[in-house]
């Protein structure tokens, strides 16, 4: 039998910024990821990654993030059900926010989570 969770990362255990050989997938909704994301981050809201999985660098390591982790854990366990390894980030953006970790946003707003 499988484990029903997948693994976890903690914010502060994350590599510095994604790039070829790390990918951070935020699984958040469009108006979430307006307001801040995590620069270089790939966006793919939770209900579409089915449907969006060749956007994805099988690759690399792939993180998976949200607001507070309830999504990520989600996507990431349906990923490695389906045998893409991936790992959820604990606490999502509000811990990155609260770790003090780059935010950007599209426009001129100050980029926030909370």
């Amino acid at each position: 039998m499988s484990n029903p969770h997948p693994p976890s990362v903690s914010v502060a255990d994350l590599p510095d910024e994604p790039g070829t050989e790390t990918v951070l997938l935020d699984v958040r909704e469009d108006d979430e990821w307006v307001q801040g994301h995590a620069p270089g981050a790939l966006h793919i809201p939770m209900a579409d990654v089915p449907a969006r999985l060749d956007e994805i660098n099988l690759d690399a390591e792939l993180y998976v993030i949200c607001r507070q982790g309830g999504r990520s854990i989600a996507v990431a366990q349906y990923l490695n059900q389906i045998g893409i390894e991936a790992v959820n980030v604990s606490g999502g953006m509000v811990a990155w926010q609260k770790a003090g970790k780059p935010l950007v946003c599209d426009g001129d707003a100050e980029a926030k989570i909370y």
